[in-house]
C-alpha cells in the first residue's frame, strides 16, 4: 500500500517512465502468450515453441534493464534525511522500488492478457474482435495456469532485479569528485569481442547444426549466434572502461576548463554510463547485421509482426536504458552543478562540456558499433 501512495503522489515524469515500463511489459507479456499459442496450436512441433521461448528472453533482458533503470532514477525511493526515524530506512526503500518495479510490469503483464484473450475472440464487444483467431489457436482452450506463469516471469524478475541493485551496500562510497579507476571489465570485455567475432566467423565458414532466427532466417549455424552472444556480452563489459577512456583522453595535453569538466564527468559516471551504451552498441550491430542478412538472403519479406515487435522492444528498452542512465547522471551531479553556478562558472561553458562529452562518445561507439556490425555480418551472409 506504501508503495501504491507513493507512485500515486509521484512528479507526472515519474509517472510517465513507469507507464513506459509498464507498455514495455505489456509488449513482452504478449510475446509470450503467442508462445504459448503457438505450443497449444502446434503441439507436435515442441521445438520450435521452445525456440521461440528462448528468443523472448532478448526482450525480456531488455525490459528487466529497463525497468531497474527507472527503479534507480525514482526520487520517491531515493534515501534522504529524517526518513530512517519514521522506519523509511534503506532496506525499507530498497524493497518498495522492488514492489512499485513489480507492480508496473504487472500491470503490463494484464494489459497483455486482455489483448491476447481479445484478439483470440473470448472477449467480445471491442473492435477487433478474434482478429487474430487462426494465429493464437483459438480453436483450442487456453491453459490459464501456463499463461499466468509465463506473465508472472517478467514481475518476478524485474523486481528481483531492481531489489539486488538498489540493496544497501556497507562498503565505503568514493568521495565526491574523487579520481576513480579503470573500470576491471575493459580487457574482459575485449577478450569476449574478440573470441564471439571468431567464433561467428569459424561457425560460419565451417557450418554445423542450424539454427533458425525469427522471421525464418533458417539454417545459420548455432555457433554464429553463439559467438554473437559473446560479442555482445563483451561490448557490455567493456562499455565502462570505453567511457572512462573517453574522459582521461579528454583531460590529456593540459586541458581547459571544459575539457577538464567533461572529462572528468565521464571518468566519475563510467560505470553508470558505460554499461548501457555497451548494450545499445550491441544492439544496433545484431540490427544491422540482421538487416544485412534480410536484404542480401532469401529470406526477404518473411520478417513477422512479432517478430518486428521483438525488435522493436529491444531497441525502445536499450535507447530508454540510456537515456534513462544519462538522466540518473544529471541528477547525481546536481548538487555539483549548483554549486559551480553559484561561484560563478557560466551555463554556457556547462552546455559546452555536455556537448563535447556526447560527441567524444559518438566519436568513439559509433565506428566501434559499425566495425563489430560489419564482422558479425559476415558470416550471415556467407
Amino acid at each position: 500500500m506504501l508503495a501504491l501512495r507513493l507512485a500515486r503522489g509521484s512528479h507526472p515524469l515519474v509517472q510517465t517512465r513507469r507507464l513506459l515500463v509498464a507498455t514495455a511489459a505489456a509488449g513482452v507479456g504478449f510475446l509470450l502468450l503467442c508462445t504459448l499459442g503457438h505450443a497449444v496450436g502446434h503441439p507436435d512441433r515442441s521445438g520450435a515453441a521452445a525456440l521461440r521461448l528462448l528468443w523472448c528472453a532478448l526482450p525480456l533482458a531488455a525490459t528487466v534493464q529497463f525497468a531497474v533503470a527507472v527503479a534507480r532514477t525514482d526520487p520517491s525511493t531515493r534515501p534522504r534525511t529524517g526518513l530512517s526515524a519514521v522506519g523509511l530506512g534503506p532496506a525499507r526503500l530498497t524493497a518498495i522500488a522492488a514492489a512499485s518495479t513489480a507492480v508496473a510490469c504487472a500491470l503490463g503483464s494484464a494489459v497483455a492478457l486482455l489483448c491476447y484473450l481479445h484478439l483470440r475472440g473470448d472477449l467480445t464487444g471491442l473492435p477487433f474482435d478474434g482478429a487474430a483467431a487462426e494465429l493464437l489457436a483459438a480453436d483450442r482452450p487456453l491453459p490459464l495456469a501456463a499463461a499466468l506463469t509465463l506473465l508472472a516471469v517478467l514481475p518476478v524478475a524485474a523486481a528481483t532485479a531492481a531489489g539486488l541493485a538498489l540493496r544497501p551496500r556497507t562498503a565505503p562510497v568514493p568521495p565526491e569528485g574523487a579520481e576513480r579507476p579503470l573500470p576491471t571489465g575493459l580487457p574482459w570485455g575485449i577478450a569476449l569481442v574478440a573470441v564471439g567475432l571468431a567464433a561467428e566467423t569459424y561457425a560460419g565458414r565451417g557450418g554445423g547444426t542450424g539454427l533458425p532466427l525469427p522471421g525464418r532466417f533458417d539454417g545459420n549455424p548455432a555457433g554464429v549466434l553463439a559467438g554473437w552472444v559473446l560479442t555482445a556480452v563483451g561490448l557490455a563489459l567493456a562499455g565502462p572502461g570505453l567511457v572512462h577512456g573517453c574522459g582521461r583522453l579528454l583531460q590529456a595535453v593540459r586541458p581547459g576548463a571544459v575539457r577538464l569538466l567533461a572529462g572528468r564527468v565521464l571518468t566519475t559516471e563510467s560505470h553508470r554510463l558505460g554499461r548501457p551504451l555497451g548494450v545499445v552498441a550491441a544492439v544496433l550491430s545484431g540490427t544491422y547485421a540482421g538487416a544485412a542478412l534480410y536484404a542480401s538472403g532469401p529470406a526477404s519479406g518473411t520478417v513477422g509482426p512479432l517478430t518486428g515487435l521483438g525488435a522493436a522492444l529491444v531497441l525502445a528498452c536499450t535507447t530508454a536504458t540510456l537515456l534513462t542512465a544519462a538522466l540518473e547522471t544529471r541528477q547525481s551531479r546536481a548538487e555539483t552543478t549548483g554549486a559551480l553556478l553559484r561561484t560563478g562558472a557560466p551555463p554556457n561553458a556547462l552546455r559546452k562540456a555536455a556537448l563535447l562529452r556526447a560527441a567524444a562518445l559518438v566519436a568513439v561507439f559509433a565506428p566501434l558499433t559499425w566495425a563489430v556490425a560489419e564482422l558479425a555480418a559476415l558470416p550471415l551472409k556467407g
